[in-house]
């Protein structure tokens, strides 16, 4: 290969990892806020202006990559004569061109939003809004700041991708999640008292959702009646009774009847354990000699309290001790009663 083809490759998967930022990269430290954590200042003890500075900072930061990958060219590719750009081709003028007017309509760009004591920034105008008439943003923002000291805030997402909630205060970044596990997004609609603000969106996992509530002062409305899963157990337990739906149905004998069940002592014991899964002799399942004892929903606690929590993809496929006679099954060994 090619060294401008090796350099266009190197640096076409250096933008993506600088502008996305995925985990590995934050990991290492080369994110703006960690580079440039001395001039962006402390995000704990002014949070709005850490962020004022981050997000303009940003902005020159990205529109600098299109230059840099010409500047970049004229050490991978010196045969070009890219140096001297009335020397090149058209079409290498016209990137040169392209690539200089972005970088200086960004500093335009920040150069206004700086003026007046950012003023024109787009946090500051957002903050503005939430003003009282004999003040201006700069009051909303000690607020915040002072809010979003205290430990006892809620806070989703990364860093680069956070919903945070303070006492008086809902506030969003653009969310990139990053989730290695199956799991519910919940998307919740803010609107604010105020006519001035635009009623927006959070998106947070249902994981977090009760943490949510107990920071809110406001009363949410599931207005979907929406089913929020708290827990992967709970996801979990959805799944499992699905798969137990479709396995074969177990027919009490005449005259047997189900006695309640002995986890929750509320439904009626509903499942019975059945080698199903392999032929006599084969794999790890034994048979169950057990009486129903459980229903559905208990049996399906169980077979999940029994799983490896970090590795969620392996519990559909996994084996587990009978509660009562410790004989191993899967969960195609799970029948329903009738």
């Amino acid at each position: 290969m090619d060294p401008e083809a090796c350099f266009t490759l190197a640096y076409a998967a250096f933008s993506l990892c600088f502008v996305f930022t995925p985990s590995e990269v934050r990991s290492a430290g080369l994110t703006v806020q960690h580079l440039f954590s001395e001039w962006l200042g402390s995000e704990d003890l002014r949070f709005i202006q850490h962020h004022i500075r981050r997000s303009t900072l940003t902005l020159l930061l990205h529109c600098c990559l299109p230059l840099g990958y010409y500047i970049g060219m004229c050490f991978a590719s010196p045969e070009q004569n890219l140096l001297y750009v009335h020397q090149t081709t058209l079409g290498w003028q016209l990137y040169f061109s392209v690539s200089l007017a972005v970088l200086l309509v960004s500093c335009v760009l920040a150069l206004h939003w700086s003026r007046r004591g950012w003023v024109n920034h787009p946090i500051c105008r957002a903050l503005s809004a939430h003003a009282q008439p004999q003040s201006s943003w700069r009051a909303v923002a000690s607020s915040i700041n002072i809010e979003f000291r205290r430990i006892d805030k809620f806070s989703s997402g990364c860093p680069s991708a956070r919903v945070i909630v303070t006492d008086t205060w809902v506030m969003k970044h653009s969310l990139s999640p990053e989730l290695n596990a199956p799991v519910q997004i919940l998307t919740i609609r803010v609107a604010s008292l105020n006519p001035r603000v635009q009623p927006f969106h959070i998106r947070l996992k249902s994981t977090e959702y009760q943490e949510l509530q107990e920071k809110l002062h406001a009363p949410i409305r599931n207005a979907a009646n929406v089913v929020i899963h708290l827990t992967m157990s709970e996801l979990f337990l959805e799944t499992f009774k699905t798969y137990v739906k479709m396995n074969v149905v177990y027919k009490c004998p005449s005259g047997q009847e189900l006695e309640p069940c002995i986890g929750c002592m509320q439904a009626s014991a509903g499942v019975k354990l059945l080698r199903l899964c392999q032929a006599d002799g084969d794999g790890e399942c034994q048979e169950c000699f057990c009486r129903p004892m459980w229903c559905l929903t208990c049996m399906g606690k169980w077979f999940a309290s029994r799983q490896d929590q970090q590795q969620p993809e392996t519990w559909l496929s996994s084996r587990v001790p009978c509660p009562t006679c410790r004989a191993k099954f899967c969960i195609l060994d799970v029948c329903s009663v009738e």
